[in-house]
């Protein structure tokens, strides 16, 4: 009798070893397609391009950015940034916009950034923040491909207000 329950009790040891080594098994080949699908998610994530639309007065910088399609992947503003008004359009404030906007871009997995720059219409040249942004994106280790300039300007149309001297206070 007790040799009987040894030789069951072997049996089982046995079959449960057997099941450990086949989940094992799947374990490791589980494992090998999940580093797979890990490598390909690595190697798009360098792929994936955007367009960074940058608003900058001398008042607020605005960072809006899209997908190629125009879909919005991100929106960060000065007041985002900081509560003090008179600060918005500091290049130092735009370091700090472009940071939060490079980290959401990151999680949606960016590489490549396409620039536009406005600046008010009629402004010959974009506020303070524009540059700041484009050299904290580039360091963060963005790739950039193109920066082009949008800025309107009017052809004709209505007459500027003020008169022969200008808008005066």
């Amino acid at each position: 009798m007790r040799e009987k329950k040894m030789s069951e009790e072997e049996k089982e040891k046995k079959d449960e070893l057997e099941k450990k080594t086949e989940k094992q098994e799947v374990g490791e080949k589980e494992d090998e397609r999940g580093k797979e699908e890990n490598e390909e998610k690595k190697r798009e994530k360098g792929k994936a391009e955007a367009v960074v639309n940058i608003y900058t007065s001398f008042n607020n910088t605005i960072v809006h950015v899209t997908d190629m399609s125009g879909k919005t992947l991100s929106k960060v503003t000065g007041g985002m940034v900081t509560k003090h008004g008179r600060l918005k359009a500091n290049p130092t404030i735009a370091m700090f916009i472009a940071k939060r906007v490079g980290e959401q871009l990151k999680e949606l997995g960016v590489g490549n950034l396409y620039f536009r720059i406005r600046a008010k219409t009629r402004n010959p040249a974009p506020g303070p923040g524009a540059n700041a942004i484009i050299k904290s994106l580039s360091r963060e280790g963005f790739k950039i491909l193109n920066i082009l300039d949008t800025t309107r300007f009017p052809r004709g149309g209505p007459k500027k207000k003020g008169g022969r001297r200008g808008r005066r206070p």
